[in-house]
């Protein structure tokens, strides 16, 4: 167990050093995190709901901090290119994350434009339904990407590596609040870069 518990030390600093450089980067973080919690505990009331809330305000806020403001340049925090840290990101880099939204965003047109998807689904018949639909269907895909990600690493890496992420993956809000709650101050102090990230225990 402790083997376990120091990779995922070492995936959580990794994954802060190299990706959360922006202070606008790490406030969105902190404001994921914080609607992700709200989406844990819809999970036991409205699965849903939970899903339309973790897609479309947490993951909305996480990755657009991503793609909009963390540079891409060379790093000279941790000395490493761009191309460097996204070919040994344990989890889903860019080009990944690009592949995922894109579903994510296809899912909804499908599923008005094809009621029913082939059978596939019941037809929806009002916008309730079709926004429930949605809301199932992005369920799905938030739980088919942890897996397929998970067990791919099982072969890539292996199983500890696997099961560290997906526990880092399904902890991390809660440790982005502990990270990044004083993201916002630092904002409002003008300062736009964490310049020298630290290991945080």
């Amino acid at each position: 167990m402790n083997n376990f518990f120091e990779a995922l030390q070492i995936q959580r600093f990794d994954d802060h050093r190299y990706y959360h450089h922006s202070r606008i980067n790490q406030s969105l973080h902190f404001i994921s995190a914080i609607s992700f919690l709200v989406a844990y505990v819809m999970l036991f009331i409205d699965p849903v709901w939970s899903a339309l809330i973790a897609w479309l305000v947490s993951m909305t806020t996480r990755q657009s901090g991503h793609f909009f403001f963390e540079p891409l340049g060379y790093d000279e925090v941790n000395q490493a290119t761009q191309e460097h840290k996204e070919e040994i990101k344990v989890g889903y880099n860019l080009n990944r994350k690009i592949v995922l939204l894109s579903i994510w965003a296809m899912l909804p047109m499908a599923l008005y434009t094809q009621p029913g998807l082939f059978g596939l689904v019941e037809t929806w018949n009002t916008w309730t339904d079709l926004i429930r639909q949605i809301g199932a269907s992005w369920l799905i895909l938030g739980v088919a990407g942890l897996v397929f990600r998970t067990v791919h690493l099982f072969f890539i890496k292996d199983i500890q590596t696997g099961l560290v992420w997906m526990c880092k993956i399904l902890t991390d809000p809660f440790h982005d609040i502990y990270l990044y709650h004083k993201a916002p101050l630092y904002l409002l102090r003008g300062e736009m870069i964490d310049a020298s990230p630290k290991m945080i225990k």
